[in-house]
Formats: C-alpha cells, structure tokens, sequence
C-alpha cells in the first residue's frame, strides 16, 4: 500500500511511528514535511527511517499567525509551492493528513481531484474546541464529507469526531504514541548514581515532583504555583518541583514564586530529548498541571520510564491513562485541589515505585506499534471506500 502523510510539522517522538507506519505499508510510505517547522536534528531522523522517501520542502509561505499557543486564537493560512506536486508524484493509494487544516487541505484537494482515500488524523476534544468559532466547526463539517476515514487519540477525541459528524465505523483509536521503548530503555540505563547525582544538581528535598513542557500560560504553572505554594507551607522541606522546558512565561513564573516565597521550586530550563530520560528517571513522580491539552505526551513519556502521574482533567489523555494505582487526576483551577493531590502524594510514599511499575503496564497498550496498527487500519478503511466510489 503506498501511503503519502503530510505534516507541515513534526517532533521526535513522531520518528517510531513513521518507522512502523513504513513497515505495515511494506516500505512504501511517503512522509513530505516543511523544512521551516521541524527541528533539524528530527528532519534528520526522518531521513534515516525513509531515505529519499522523506521530502522536505521550504519556501513556504502563510497569512496569520504561524503556531499559536492556545488553540482557536488565531487563524493562519500556509501555501507551500510544490505541496500538491510532491502528493501527486508520490502516487498514493491512501493519504494522510494531520487535522482539517494547515497542509491537510493539500491532501483533500488531491482526494477532491483524484479520488484518493484520505485519512485524518484528529486529537481535539470537546474541551480543547470549547471556544471554537462557528466557521472553524462549519469548515470541519464539510470537510468530514470528503474523509473516509479518522485515527483519533482517545475517547474524548472520538466523542468529538463523532459530534462533528463522523460515523463511528470509520474511526480508529489509538493514533498518537510517545517513543515509549526508547524512552523505557534508557531511563532503564541511568545508574543510581546519576540520578542522585541529577537530584543533588536540582538541590532537591524529599519528593521530586518533575514537570516537562512548555513555559505557555495553558500548560497551567501559574495554577500549579499557587497550589504548590500551600502544600509548601503545610509540608516545609517534603517535596521539590522541578519545572523543565522554557517558553514566554518562564519570567513571571520566577517572580511568582520569588513574591510566594517558595524555597522549593526549581527552574532547570530545556532539556534536548535525548537526554529526557535522565530526568523522568530522577524523579518520583511526574504533574501535568494542563488547562488545555489534546493528549499530551509528556504523560506518557513519564509513565514509560516508571513514574506515577498527577494529571489535570483538562487532558485529553487522563481517561486512558489515569488508572487506580498509577496516579491521580485533579482540578489545576483549584489551589486545594493541587494540594490534596501533592499531599496524596506525599502519604503513598512507599506505594509510589509500584505506581509507577503500573504506569509502565498500562502505557504498554499505547506504544508506537499500537498507534501503527490504529492509523494502519484507518488506511485500510479509507483505501476500500476509495474502491467503493
């Protein structure tokens, strides 16, 4: 079967995916992205897993705002010279596009033009769409008329697609993946030295509270600094949170824990992904104080390498993900709530290694493979209704 996904934007943890993809399509995929977008160092991942079969376009052009922080605040409209050529060249069976917008409409022009099956893959939900304006749902709906078929993230995401208009036969479920082996595997090598090391570095105190990912006002940090704030007083010298990533927020952030007198919150700034291993590994437990996010797949990376979650309901992964006896899922809008959990924490001190070795089994259904079997499928599908037509 050849496959042509397009993507204008991709990140390492996409790499494993592709690469399975590849292999149930028998070596025939087709991944065309923008060299403007992706970093370097995963464009060259690309390479290694495709060869001349990843294209890399540039001279891109777009009106609006490229890559908001939040979603449904901007509009952008990217034209990419050569998008529709590259598609047509390719000669595919079945194409994949990721969402309704952005480089998907090069894929729905080619299905309109050629007949083409077309897959989507889609992770909003009913939360994340909450303040979608009518055009963007209105634009959604017509284009569902010409997808055959949708791999989606979970069921939050299903409900949603199916709200839109979807038939439930034509989706799939399971569609995004964290590199969990990889992942797994090297936290798996990280000596007990270095994390003592890693820890002693973060001038850590009792528990090590680890959160990863933007420093942007919708991951929920401002909320977490409040709620962090009276767990720190109840519990002085009891737990460290260590904040990695960078991002626009990272000076008022600072100055919020400076005027809050927090003693035990540390910024660590970025860490390259290949090295991310080390600090999931060093913790003790991994807190997604998110006020907005489709999936997230910081939780899964931290359950892969062994940790128990605290996680915000405003996740799209938390129904899958969030088991008894692996985490706990709390309100980031409600200081108590952050303290509660924190303090809930704090209290299964013991149980928290055997938390985290249930992250470890439950993450096991939502790998890479998985993911591949799910938008695999979804091709399939879309390939018989092209036949049908």
């Amino acid at each position: 079967m050849r496959i042509t996904w397009v993507s204008r934007s991709l990140l390492d943890y996409y790499i494993p995916l592709i690469a399975r993809v590849n292999e149930r399509a028998g070596g025939q995929l087709t991944f065309i992205t923008s060299g403007l977008w992706s970093p370097p160092r995963v464009l060259s991942k690309l390479k290694e897993v495709l060869g001349g079969r990843a294209l890399i376009l540039t001279g891109e052009k777009s009106i609006g705002e490229d890559m908001p922080l939040a979603a449904n605040v901007s509009v952008c409209i990217p034209y990419q010279p050569g998008l529709l050529k590259a598609i047509g060249q390719s000669r595919p069976d079945v194409l994949i596009g990721d969402g309704f917008f952005q480089w998907t409409s090069f894929a729905l022009a080619h299905r309109i033009l050629h007949g083409t099956g077309l897959v989507v893959g889609y992770e909003r939900t009913f939360h994340t769409e909450r303040n979608s304006q009518w055009y963007r749902t209105a634009y959604r709906r017509m284009v569902l008329r010409y997808v055959d078929a949708v791999c989606c993230n979970g069921s939050l995401s299903v409900e949603y697609t199916r709200w839109l208009g979807m038939s439930p036969g034509r989706i799939t479920l399971g569609r995004m993946a964290a590199d969990t082996d990889g992942l797994s595997t090297q936290a798996g090598q990280v000596s007990q030295s270095q994390r003592q090391q890693t820890r002693e570095s973060w001038e850590s105190q009792g528990l090590v509270f680890l959160y990863v990912g933007q420093l942007i006002a919708r991951k929920g940090l401002k909320e977490m600094l409040d709620g962090w704030s009276l767990f720190e007083k109840a519990q002085p010298g009891q737990g460290t949170l260590v904040i990695v990533g960078q991002g626009p927020e990272e000076g008022s952030l600072r100055r919020q824990a400076a005027e809050l007198g927090l003693r035990f919150v540390r910024f660590q700034g970025a860490v390259d992904y290949d090295q991310i291993a080390c600090a999931y590994a060093s913790a003790d437990a991994f807190a997604i104080p998110t006020l907005e996010d489709n999936w997230s797949l910081v939780v899964p990376e931290a359950m892969s390498c062994g940790l128990p979650i605290l996680c915000s309901r405003y996740i799209g992964c938390w129904p899958e993900l969030i088991r008894p006896g692996n985490g706990w899922v709390f309100d980031p809008l409600d200081p108590r709530d952050i303290q509660r959990v924190l303090q809930r924490a704090l209290e299964s001190r013991a149980n928290l290694p055997a938390m985290g070795d249930r992250s470890r089994q439950i993450v096991r259904d939502y790998s890479p493979d998985h993911a591949a079997d799910a938008l695999f499928k979804a091709c399939e599908i879309a390939v018989q209704r092209g036949k049908n037509r």
